[in-house]
């Protein structure tokens, strides 16, 4: 009897840890991640005018279609999306109509779902034309085609939610510094804005320029990247960040996506990917590159053909992807994860002293010599419709998603590149990278040091939010990261 009593003693012993070890191993071969990607033409007619520059010439040649480009990641409880933009900078109500439609037909939650652009300089506007289309848009009905690029950016997202398939997913950060200069230069004397008054810093400063003295601030070289791919190892979508503005060589009237096309494109070819069924997604990300060009002012001239710039930058970039790509490891699963909220934010105002000097500006005929500097007239347009339109605080959406050990930040603002090394330094997650002009589009955000200095990105109306925005931006998505765990 007692040895009868002490095999059963002995067999609960054993049989108990098993059981309850047993579940948890179960659970975990049970998680299954999947993933799906999809891109959306989204190119205008020709005839409306390509915004991005001083001048707007009226499209008349399509070099290359542009796309809403969708990445979607399922952890099985979790849905993250992605939608990148071939577009200058689409408007925050143009974001929130996809939304509400990708919403109502999938049940997705808005605040997993980060949409972005590239912020490319030949495509037509997605804020409206004309004078609409600087200011305040919110509650005023879509134009035709911004109807249409919502309704293409919902279908990206639908597509990709049919092609979810089990997948594992990788990441890495390559370097590629070679094509980044800070376009701010500190000047040796001060020179004239639109306003009256007198800037440290000029963009532009034009190639070797006598009175230029150094660069106004750093570059970010790194290109971070997510990789997912089937379970079978072909690849479906490679989604990269670069902090650089655009590239540019586009002749006047042609609509082109720039080199975030041609990146995708690449990097497809690299991966041999090409004339998959589903398709391959290769998408190209805008980092924080307010302050960032692709030319060296302090250098000698650079010339190129048409499109042949933005072909050399693309390859460079997907060379080093490929390159660190080919070392990453693929989880079979990873946990993801999404926080977003909505930060309020006083808008700049001119002065009386700004005023009176636009006024001035104002009364004098097109004829004559200009008063303060040849984009006087411009700006005082600007200031006077943003004075009109625009509300003395907005509330814009920050947003950070997680991926693993990866963490994500959006950002609506052309965002300097200080700030997005800053966002870098004090995320909880590593690696980290931001992507700007997400979730809406409210132009420039310099940092409170560079507002000091002056230049083309702070003034008024091109930069539109308090001059502490980009440490208030900063504090709330460390706040948004924290919540992640």
């Amino acid at each position: 009897m007692k040895s009868r009593t002490l095999f059963y003693l002995i067999t609960m012993f054993l049989w108990v840890p098993a059981t309850q070890a047993q579940p948890k191993s179960i659970t975990n071969q049970n998680k299954i991640f999947r993933a799906g990607a999809s891109t959306s033409n989204i190119t205008p007619p020709l005839g409306l005018p390509i915004v991005g520059n001083f001048t707007e010439p009226l499209a008349t040649n399509i070099h290359d279609e542009l796309h809403a480009r969708c990445l979607v990641l399922d952890d099985g409880t979790t849905k993250l999306v992605f939608v990148v933009v071939d577009n200058v900078g689409v408007d925050r109500v143009v974001f929130d109509e996809a939304k509400r439609i990708i919403h109502e037909r999938t049940g997705l939650p808005k605040e997993h779902l980060l949409m972005s652009a590239v912020h490319d300089h030949s495509a037509t506007s997605a804020g409206g034309l004309g004078e609409k289309r600087r200011g305040w848009n919110i509650g005023k009905p879509l134009d035709e085609y911004q109807t249409f690029l919502a309704s293409r950016i919902s279908d990206a997202v639908q597509v990709a939610l049919n092609r979810l398939e089990p997948a594992r997913i990788g990441w890495g950060v390559g370097r590629v510094p070679q094509h980044l200069f800070n376009r701010r230069w500190v000047m040796k004397k001060p020179v004239m804005n639109p306003f009256g008054g007198m800037d440290e810093v000029k963009t532009f400063p034009g190639l070797r320029n006598p009175n230029s003295l150094k660069p106004a601030g750093p570059t970010d070289p790194e290109i971070s990247f997510i990789s997912v791919q089937s379970t079978s190892g072909r690849p479906i979508a490679l989604l990269g960040n670069y902090s650089l503005h655009y590239v540019g060589g586009v002749p006047k009237g042609d609509i082109s996506a720039d080199y975030f096309a041609v990146f995708a494109d690449r990097i497809q070819e690299l991966l041999k990917a090409d004339r998959q069924d589903p398709p391959f997604v290769g998408i190209l990300s805008n980092g924080t590159s307010g302050d960032v060009t692709n030319v060296n002012y302090g250098g000698k001239p650079d010339k190129h053909p048409p499109y042949a710039k933005m072909r050399i930058v693309a390859d460079d970039v997907a060379q080093e992807v490929f390159r660190v790509y080919k070392g990453i490891h693929h989880h079979d699963w990873v946990k993801l994860q999404a926080a977003q909220s909505e930060l309020n934010l006083k808008v700049r105002r001119a002065s009386p002293e700004i005023l009176a000097n636009i006024q001035k500006v104002l009364l004098r005929p097109d004829t004559v010599k200009p008063l303060y500097n040849p984009l006087e007239k411009y700006y005082a347009r600007r200031v006077l419709q943003m004075e009109k339109e625009w509300p003395d605080n907005i509330n814009i959406i920050l947003q950070v998603f997680r991926i693993g050990d990866l963490g994500v930040a959006a950002v609506p603002f052309e965002v300097f590149t200080q700030t997005g090394l800053k966002i870098k330094k004090k995320s909880p997650f590593k690696p980290t990278f931001t992507i700007e002009l997400a979730n809406g589009n409210y132009f420039y955000l310099p940092t409170a040091e560079q507002h000091k200095l002056g230049g083309y990105e702070t003034w008024l109306s091109t930069s539109r939010v308090e001059p502490d925005a980009s440490e208030i931006i900063v504090s709330s998505l460390m706040d948004l990261f924290s919540k992640l765990n």
